[in-house]
């Protein structure tokens, strides 16, 4: 296997800002989603309001921001690794069906809570394509 031409790098790093846009869009959706349904979502703490749903969103998405300002500038692998995990909490909404099966969620709330973990593996995926491209190579 050849190693990557310096066109390939620039590639994978130009499809970096559209996967997030992705994820922070479907992201958002599933939040906004949960923020105005909170009280149909079934078992959700009773203590949990709307402001905090989207000021949870607000903080996650400025990780994922700090983290591509990181990855654009002069700190590459720590910006991989705060984007990396940025995309791996998108997995978190998975948790709603620890709290209840999929079949006491409606529709909509399916698919928000599947576009969001779909969004977050196709940039976890990417960033890993990233990281490997970025290693080293061993003599």
């Amino acid at each position: 296997m050849s190693p990557p031409r310096e066109g390939d790098r620039s590639v994978s790093a130009a499809v970096l800002p559209g996967l997030l846009l992705f994820y922070a869009a479907t992201s958002l959706l599933h939040f906004a989603h949960n923020a105005h349904y909170l009280p149909d979502y079934p078992n959700l703490p009773p203590w949990l309001s709307p402001a905090d749903v989207y000021i949870s969103w607000c903080a996650l998405t400025l990780l994922g921001i700090a983290g591509f300002i990181l990855y654009r500038r002069a700190h590459r692998g720590s910006g991989l690794v705060l984007l990396c995990i940025y995309a791996l909490i998108g997995f978190d909404g998975l948790l709603h069906y620890g709290r209840a099966p999929m079949a006491a969620h409606t529709a909509m709330m399916n698919f928000t809570i599947w576009a969001e973990v779909l969004a977050a593996a196709l940039l976890f995926a990417h960033l890993c394509v990233l990281g490997v491209r970025r290693a080293p190579v061993a003599p």
